[in-house]
């Protein structure tokens, strides 16, 4: 996920498609994270995502993590 958020970026969208064509596994995860809002991130160490619409995710960094509401 690191290389997919842009340098000086704090979020990025990407496809789910090309983290995985990437190698990242879906299926770990180190622990969750669910906003006020009720959304759930899933975080693999320090970077996370969101599943969003058309088979996209939003990208975080843990240092953003406070920030997610």
């Amino acid at each position: 996920m690191e290389t997919l958020i842009p340098n000086g970026k704090e979020v990025a969208r990407a496809p789910k498609k090309r983290l995985a064509e990437k190698g990242f596994n879906f299926q770990f995860i180190t622990h969750t994270y669910t906003t006020k809002k009720g959304l759930t991130y899933f975080f693999c160490y320090e970077y996370g995502y969101l599943s969003i619409e058309h088979d996209y995710c939003l990208l975080v960094s843990r240092d953003k993590y406070d920030d997610i509401s």
